[in-house]
C-alpha cells in the first residue's frame, strides 16, 4: 500500500499529503463520512488511502486551518458543516447584496493599488486605446472575517481617479462609483472556470495547499452602456458557490 502511495506521489508532483487533503475534500463532497460529520481516526483513513499516519495528520492540520474541519480535543475531528454562501452572478452583481440575510458582517479590504498602462487585452475590455492609463485595485473581500474572495479591478484611472481613496472609505466598489457619478451599472459578461489556488491565492484567502477556487473574468458596464470596470475574481470554493443567472 506504501508503494502505491509513493509512486501516486512520484507521477503527479503534488506532496501525497495534498493529494490525501484531496481526497478527504472530495469524500466531504461526496457524503462519504457520517451524518455526524465526524472523521475516522487516523490510522483507518491511513489504511483507506494506503498512506502512514503522518501523511493522513498532515493532511488534517491543512484542512482544519482551511475551516473545512475542525479538531475537537479528546472527541475527535469533525466537519465544518457550516453552509457555503450562496454568490448570484448575473445583470446586477453586487457582493453586499448577494450576502445578505448570509453573513452577519461584511467588509471589502484593499490589498494594493496602483496605476498601469493598459496592454492590448485590458485595452479591448475597457473600450480604451492600448496605452491608456489604469487605475487598478488588489482587494479581498470577507464574510464575518472570513475572507471569501480575492479579485482584482482595473478601471479608467481619467474617468475614476479616486476610486482607491473612495474604495478605503467605504469598502464598496459601487459606493466608490456612486462617488464618481455612476449611480447604477450592469454586468456584461462573466466568465467562470475553476483551478487550483496558486500561492498568492492560498495566503490571501487562507486556504491550504490543494484547495480549489472559481475563478471568475468579468466586465461591467454604466447604463449607457459604455464598460467602466474589468475585474479577476477567485471564490473559495469550499466557501462559495456561485449562481449563474
Amino acid at each position: 500500500m506504501e508503494n502505491r502511495a509513493a509512486t501516486m506521489e512520484r507521477g503527479s508532483g503534488v506532496a501525497l499529503w495534498r493529494q490525501i487533503a484531496d481526497l478527504i475534500r472530495q469524500g466531504i463532497a461526496e457524503g462519504q463520512f457520517p451524518e455526524t460529520g465526524r472523521l475516522p481516526p487516523e490510522v483507518s483513513l491511513a489504511e483507506r488511502y494506503g498512506v502512514n499516519r503522518h501523511t493522513v495528520r498532515g493532511a488534517i492540520a491543512a484542512l482544519v486551518q482551511e475551516g473545512v474541519l475542525r479538531a475537537e480535543q479528546g472527541r475527535g475531528t469533525f466537519v465544518e458543516r457550516a453552509p457555503r454562501i450562496s454568490y448570484a452572478v448575473g445583470r446586477r452583481t453586487r457582493f453586499s447584496d448577494n450576502l445578505e440575510g448570509q453573513a452577519r458582517e461584511t467588509r471589502g479590504r484593499l490589498l494594493a493599488s496602483s496605476t498601469e498602462t493598459a496592454n492590448a487585452r485590458l485595452a479591448r475590455a475597457l473600450e480604451l486605446d492600448p496605452g491608456a492609463a489604469l487605475l487598478r485595485l488588489d482587494v479581498v473581500s470577507e464574510a464575518d472575517r472570513r475572507p471569501l474572495s480575492r479579485a482584482t479591478h482595473w478601471f479608467d484611472a481619467e474617468r475614476f481617479p479616486a476610486m482607491a481613496e473612495r474604495y478605503v472609505d467605504t469598502g464598496s466598489i459601487t459606493a466608490a462609483f456612486a462617488a464618481h457619478g455612476v449611480a447604477d451599472y450592469l454586468r456584461r459578461s462573466t466568465i467562470v472556470s475553476a483551478r487550483h489556488a496558486d500561492g498568492q491565492a492560498l495566503a490571501e484567502l487562507r486556504l491550504s495547499p490543494g484547495a480549489i477556487v472559481l475563478s471568475t473574468v468579468s466586465v461591467n458596464e454604466d447604463l449607457a452602456g459604455h464598460a467602466i470596470q474589468f475585474s479577476e475574481s477567485l471564490f473559495a470554493a469550499d466557501r462559495v458557490e456561485l449562481a449563474v443567472g
